[in-house]
């Protein structure tokens, strides 16, 4: 465990049972065909952004390319992504694509750049290497790579996104 000024940060992967973990981690090696030990580091992080999301008021979040690609995984799972998103977020958890013309900037500057300090208020620990890899957006959900989680109150529309 991480602290900051006193205060331990959790691990993303202590919010799921070790065995969907590594369900998940082994999917994210098939399907992305990335290393083990790249596989634990988006699945952890992609949990964490999950939980600051379903804290976070204000301007959505948004999950690196590296982060994206076990958001993807465990949106597979679909019975153990919802029971997860309701038992953090008392809600679903939509991955929300935002590839409209003129969509607000993902990057270092944008959704993307502020999501690690989201994180870390939710009391997680941040990979910095895989939120700030150098790639400006998030994973395959779309080619311009713009997505992020729902609003506060669960709902996908974006004229509602980010309001409580």
């Amino acid at each position: 465990m991480t602290t900051v000024l006193g205060t331990p940060l959790a691990s993303g992967r202590d919010l799921v049972g070790g065995e969907l973990f590594e369900r998940l981690v082994s999917r994210v090696v098939t399907d992305a065909g990335v290393d083990r030990e790249m596989a634990e580091r988006a699945v952890d992080q992609s949990l964490a952004f999950l939980a600051a999301s379903a804290r976070h008021v204000g301007e959505p979040l948004s999950p690196s390319a590296g982060v994206d690609l076990g958001w993807h995984a465990f949106l597979l799972y679909t019975r153990e992504y919802t029971e997860f998103c309701h038992r953090i977020a008392g809600r679903f958890i939509h991955h929300v694509p935002d590839d409209a013309p003129g969509s607000a900037p993902t990057g270092a500057g944008g959704r993307v750049g502020r999501t690690p300090a989201a994180i870390e208020a939710a009391g997680y620990v941040v990979d910095h290497e895989l939120w700030f890899s150098g790639t400006d957006r998030c994973g395959s959900c779309h080619e311009e790579g713009n997505c992020n989680a729902s609003g506060g109150d669960g709902n996908e529309n974006s004229d509602n996104r980010g309001k409580d």
